[in-house]
């Protein structure tokens, strides 16, 4: 049985034990979808590892707030921005993730920030007919 070189045996066990940072965790993502915005957060001088998954924690939890503290927002601004992060920001951050990201990935994202959107946007009354 041949022996391998030590050289190659550690260069193995390098690879397996290499921690890469933060993972992102969103629900409802594919495998291929977290491993291409794990592959975008590494690629892209504007990310960092997790910021993406915190962007997506950051604006569910932005449009699940009750619809008072919402007004109360819009007219005086979130007192919260300085320490936990602006929720448009973090729309906008989504938004440009979704652009890079390649189209099956941006697909599955697309479907879950939309979710969200839609409890921000409750749909309007029916009209009556006059």
């Amino acid at each position: 049985m041949p022996r391998r070189r030590p050289g190659r045996i550690r260069a193995g066990s390098f690879r397996s034990r290499r921690t890469r940072g933060a993972e992102p965790a969103i629900d409802g993502l594919s495998a291929r979808a977290l491993r291409d915005i794990s592959r975008l957060e590494h690629t892209r001088n504007y990310l960092q590892s997790g910021h993406v998954s915190a962007a997506v924690r950051r604006w569910k939890d932005y449009v699940h707030r009750p619809e008072r503290q919402l007004w109360h927002d819009y007219e005086w601004g979130d007192a919260h921005d300085d320490c936990c992060g602006d929720p448009l920001q973090a729309r906008a951050l989504l938004d440009t993730v979704m652009q890079a990201l390649p189209r099956r990935s941006a697909r599955e994202l697309r479907q879950i920030i939309s979710r969200a959107d839609a409890v921000l946007q409750p749909p309007s009354p029916p009209r009556r007919a006059v």
